[in-house]
């Protein structure tokens, strides 16, 4: 039974590619809007210099606040019972206009000064972090439902996990090729205007929307459920009673900055490299690493486990960090070591990326397992809430040390002493390495591998009647 489960084929290649287009498409909105916000706030001249640690923790309560709907979009996607196009999919839709529209709305300059231009930054980041959600929570969830056969499913975590973190960088591509295009445009050496952060915008917004757009059209919900409202006190259950769900996300909260990096590398590239659009030399360098690192984590996982895996690549995460901090600063930050030791720092997010997203559908298996209820909406806001959160508060944390008035930096600086150069490479590499470390902790716990994970899984199989 457990070998037919393994070798039974459902997703087509079709499928593989545009689910793995459309987390690329949704991870370039993303990762606009964490790398290149506060840094258009400071360079446009709607913030000043000394207010700019204010607005980091403004848009920290913001996602914090849109956290809260997290789990109520999880709730109201496992009460769907879902028609032709499956429970999934249909929130895709909803998404894309509202998250392009608001894309869009966030680098526009306004004529607002004091607390209305704070409540303006508060306002548009919530309704912005809410509409992403709503696109994010069914997008991860897919993963889940689009076949019942793990080794499949593992498969497709890692490649459209590729994917994934391509998009993430793909913002350090296009911004710059959009300076190159604008008329007197920044290209690559000088200031991005405000006029060019729009056009970005426009652009990342119309083409990851269209590409996530795709995911409704090319695949298929294959995983049987039964549509369920539950109430705020039984989701705490969902939540309380699923252990291996409670070590990611404790996980993901000692780990809060690994990728608080992502939101400072305009800051960085302006002060180490000496312009924000040079940020594609830091996002490249790290980029490839990480693109290594997935292709290779799904061969890892098959030989060694999830747990070993992980385990090993968070403490490398903290190590190889630090390194790079240490090498920036004894060769004076020479370009080339720089692209050395953030390559190989690079690849620690393998593990960050994709073994996740794989615990978190096993914790799903796990819990249908243990209670006969599926509850991919609730994991995957819960998933969702974490990244969000601990997203923000890395960003926060970084963005506050880089604006803090002892590191001394400033967007509209032409030159950058010795001291802010390695108070701001500080934040981009030291900090994330030491929450990397401590990521591993909770995964020390987690046992949900090898035999055990094979069983649950051909258990179901054999429940669902998929295997005669």
């Amino acid at each position: 039974m457990e070998e037919n489960l393994q070798n039974k084929k459902y997703l087509t290649v079709r499928e593989l590619i545009f689910y793995s287009l459309g987390l690329f498409g949704l991870q370039a909105i993303i990762f606009y809007i964490n790398s290149y916000q506060v840094e258009f706030y400071s360079g446009s001249g709607m913030i000043e210099a000394s207010k700019m640690v204010i607005v980091t923790f403004i848009i920290l309560a913001a996602k914090l606040v849109s956290a809260v709907f997290d789990p109520l979009i999880g709730n109201l996607i496992d009460s769907k019972k879902g028609g032709k196009h499956g429970k999934l999919k249909p929130f895709i839709v909803i998404s894309t206009i509202p998250l392009s529209i608001l894309t869009v709305l966030i680098f526009c300059k306004v004529n607002l000064t004091g607390f209305a231009l704070y409540a303006y930054i508060f306002v548009t980041t919530t309704l912005w972090s809410v509409a992403m959600t709503l696109g994010d929570v069914p997008s991860q969830g897919m993963s889940a439902v689009i076949t019942p056969n793990p080794t499949e499913r593992n498969n497709l975590i890692g490649f459209s996990g590729t994917l994934k973190s391509i998009g993430q960088a793909a913002p350090y591509v296009v911004v710059p090729a959009v300076c190159l295009c604008v008329p007197g445009g920044a290209g690559i050496e000088g200031t991005i205007s405000t006029t060019e952060y729009l056009w970005c915008a426009i652009v990342i917004s119309v083409l990851g929307s269209l590409m996530f757009l795709g995911i409704f059209f090319f695949n298929k919900e294959r995983v049987p459920y039964e549509a369920e409202r539950v109430s705020l006190k039984d989701m705490f259950g969902i939540i309380k009673n699923n252990k291996y769900l409670l070590l990611v996300v404790a996980s993901y909260f000692l780990g809060f900055a690994r990728q608080g990096a992502m939101a400072i590398q305009a800051q960085t590239a302006n002060a180490i490299l000496g312009g924000a659009n040079k940020i594609i030399i830091l996002g490249i360098s790290t980029a490839v690493g990480t693109v290594i690192s997935m292709a290779v984590t799904p061969i890892l996982i098959k030989k060694f486990d999830e747990k070993k895996v992980f385990i090993a690549m968070s403490i490398y995460g903290g190590v190889s960090s630090v390194l790079a901090y240490l090498v920036a600063v004894w060769t004076n930050f020479n370009l080339i070591a720089l692209i050395a030791t953030l390559f190989l720092m690079g690849l620690q997010f393998g593990a960050v990326n994709i073994m996740p997203m794989i615990m978190v559908a096993d914790s799903v298996d796990y819990y249908e397992w243990k209670t006969g209820k599926r509850t991919e909406g609730v994991a995957y806001a819960v998933l969702s809430l974490c990244i969000k959160v601990t997203l923000a508060l890395g960003a926060a944390v970084c963005l506050a040390w880089v604006f803090a008035d002892f590191t001394g930096y400033q967007a509209n600086m032409t030159e950058f002493s010795d001291s802010v150069k390695k108070g701001v490479f500080f934040s981009y590499t030291v900090i994330p390495g030491i929450t990397s470390a401590l990521a591993a902790i909770p995964i020390f716990f987690y046992d949900l591998v090898g035999d055990k994970k094979k069983q649950i899984s051909a258990d179901l199989a054999a429940r669902r009647g998929v295997v005669e």
